[in-house]
């Protein structure tokens, strides 16, 4: 028995916020590929926290466009059983997506700490590998910055010679920039970034939860409706 009423209305909404989670499941996987890469550059190893928040945001994509796609068929084909399953798995991952935003908070400053480490045990072989130099010079470029804390870290380098930096770290680069280079013409560290985007990815997953809550008040709603339209049969 087809939903009648104001029931029509909330089954359009649902649709639309179906449509909303599977571009968010998106942006999650997304994301998560982004920040995984990024942590990947810097050959970060074991399981720690840092590591393994990229892993569980692309975790919760996947799940979350294949969630979004039950909910699509329970809703067209009004179907009970489906349109519980949706609301049930739908607030799982709520639930998990609240976790993994508070995670992201607390333990920004441990990712931050796991990248700025790897990052300057890389530097040492800045002189040695050009695989590691290309690798960095890449990063210094694309995130603005010089060294992990800043331009003095690679000073502590030995094989670099005094008063000399890549020539990544320069905000104009250019062949030989880095020698006896002005401070004023340098980028400086990448920690600002780092801290702004871990807390994008949290604000971001907490956003997600919020339209999760409304995609699972409708699924009830309509779900109260074909159990209605059923015991009228």
């Amino acid at each position: 028995m087809a939903v009648e009423g104001g029931m029509k209305c909330v089954k359009f909404l649902l649709y639309v916020l179906l449509l909303a989670f599977c571009a968010c499941a998106v942006g999650l996987i997304a994301v998560g590929v982004g920040a995984q890469l990024v942590l990947s550059q810097t050959i970060i190893q074991g399981a720690t926290p840092g590591s393994l928040l990229p892993v569980v945001i692309i975790a919760v994509g996947v799940f979350l466009f294949l969630v979004a796609f039950v909910g699509c068929c329970g809703a067209c084909k009004e179907n009970y059983c489906l349109m519980i399953t949706f609301a049930i798995f739908l607030s799982l991952i709520m639930l998990v997506e609240v976790a993994a935003a508070i995670a992201g908070y607390v333990f920004r400053d441990k990712v931050m700490s796991e990248f700025n480490n790897n990052f300057r045990q890389q530097m040492e072989n800045y002189p040695k590998n050009n695989h590691t130099a290309s690798i960095l010079d890449r990063m210094q470029a694309d995130f603005k910055c010089c060294g992990a804390a800043n331009y003095t870290d690679w000073e502590k380098i030995p094989s670099m010679s005094k008063n000399r930096v890549p020539d990544s770290c320069c905000i104009n680069v250019t062949v030989g920039c880095g020698i006896n280079f002005n401070e004023k013409a340098i980028h400086k560290e990448i920690g600002g970034w780092l801290r702004k985007n871990v807390l994008v990815v949290a604000a971001a997953a907490l956003g997600i939860a919020f339209v999760e809550v409304l995609g699972i008040v409708f699924a009830c709603c309509l779900v109260k409706s074909i159990r209605s339209g059923y015991e009228v049969m």
